[in-house]
């Protein structure tokens, strides 16, 4: 097959279905072209050795990468949010015809605003066309706050509906993102789950290991790891770190990350005289491995949005390939994973009391406990969401759609 990946965002972004997806695609024998943006994702800057231009075209792993002029932005202003993803869409429908060659399918990661484009290369080259919903519009834009006129929403509800609905095969990364398509009346039968993994050649072989903590330590250490953003909820970590550092001393919070509500949270702890807890920029996530190795726990954490309910935050399988406890604070499918998993605890979001108590009991079940959770976390993900098995997932359903 002959495969184009139609994306906003690709390496050097830390995107786990970037490079080392497509990298899996061809070593399995097929054609790999990408047609994306200049990287600028998730600060809203163009990277070093970059800058917006017309066209720059570049060879990755043997892969033709053509990037296209957009206006690179990530902050809270919706109207800027909304130029960079209208940008990118813009310069792929009038460029993308121009510089690639025939495909037989079309991957598109995931933004709708992308769909003209892909429709219009499907009419030229009579490609199938296949759409990784990894968020649900409007919802997601409604509950991020970047978006909450009725009308607009109730017109991009629509748009979003027909973009689905032309697509040949919809991928989602939850049961519950299918039933709600579903309830949008689209069609159930092209509608396949196949769970997120992460980025493991970036991150490195876990060292089950470096699991094994020092039972003569009393401190722990929970890492939060990943977006800074509204929709994240930090507040609510902060004032469970409060809470613990009056209760216990011994309990100590890493953030690392960027995003649009970072600064405010830095000066939040900073009134809140919060010692307990470090901020740290972030990092490649080819160094991520030695910040988690140095965790005791793990922490996940999102508004309490009905949406979210049926999300699972990227970063949650990171964490099980990483083998360390994890604490949830997520209703809904993600917290189903961690529980069938084994490994850690749930808790409500938004409620940092509650948050205390889930870290409070993995302090006092002890090391030889958290790194059995660990270990479980972690055989759970390399069984059920593993690369590889992703990877097989959407060539066998790609293979199927060009056959038909």
């Amino acid at each position: 097959m002959r495969i184009l990946f139609l994306t906003q965002w690709f390496q050097p972004e830390s995107f786990f279905k970037g490079l080392p997806f497509a990298r899996a695609l061809k070593n399995k024998g097929h054609e790999l072209e990408v047609l994306t943006g200049f990287p600028n994702y998730p600060g809203g800057k163009i990277y070093p050795g970059y800058k917006v231009q017309l066209y720059k075209k570049e060879m990755m792993d043997g892969i033709t990468v053509h990037r296209v002029p957009l206006y690179p932005s990530h902050d809270k202003s919706a109207l800027r949010r909304i130029i960079n993803y209208l940008s990118f869409s813009l310069s792929a429908f009038l460029m993308g015809p121009w510089l690639i060659k025939k495909p037989d399918v079309i991957y598109v990661y995931n933004l709708v605003t992308l769909g003209p484009a892909a429709y219009l290369l499907r009419l030229l080259y009579g490609a199938k066309v296949i759409i990784d919903v990894q968020d649900l519009w409007p919802q997601s834009v409604a509950d991020s706050g970047m978006l909450e006129n009725k009308i607009v929403l109730n017109i991009l509800n629509g748009f979003c509906n027909r973009v689905y609905n032309k697509a040949d095969l919809l991928t989602v990364l939850s049961p519950g993102f299918k039933n709600h398509l579903a309830g949008r009346k689209i069609d159930e039968r092209k509608i396949h789950v196949i769970y997120n993994w992460c980025n493991e050649s970036a991150i490195g072989n876990t060292n089950m290991k470096a699991v094994c903590e020092d039972n003569e330590s009393k401190k722990l250490t929970v890492l939060y790891a990943g977006a800074m953003g509204v929709v994240q909820g930090l507040d609510s970590v902060l004032e469970c770190a409060k809470m613990c550092m009056d209760n216990m001393p011994d309990v100590r919070f890493t953030l690392i990350g960027e995003g649009a509500d970072r600064k405010r949270l830095e000066r939040l702890a900073a009134e809140m005289s919060l010692r307990n807890v470090t901020f740290l920029p972030r990092r490649p996530i080819e160094k991520m491995a030695e910040i988690y190795d140095k965790a005791d726990v793990l922490l996940v954490h999102l508004k309490d949005y009905p949406l979210f309910r049926i999300t699972i935050p990227s970063k949650t399988q990171a964490y099980l390939y990483m083998g360390k406890p994890i604490v949830i604070a997520v209703h809904g499918d993600a917290a189903a994973l961690v529980e069938e998993a084994g490994a850690g605890i749930v808790c409500t979001p938004d409620q940092p009391s509650a948050m205390m108590e889930a870290i409070k009991k993995l302090y006092e079940a002890g090391p030889q406990t958290r790194q059995r959770m660990g270990r479980a976390g972690h055989d759970y993900y390399m069984r059920r969401l593993s690369f590889d098995k992703g990877a097989d997932q959407f060539e066998s359903l790609m293979s199927a759609m060009v056959k038909q």
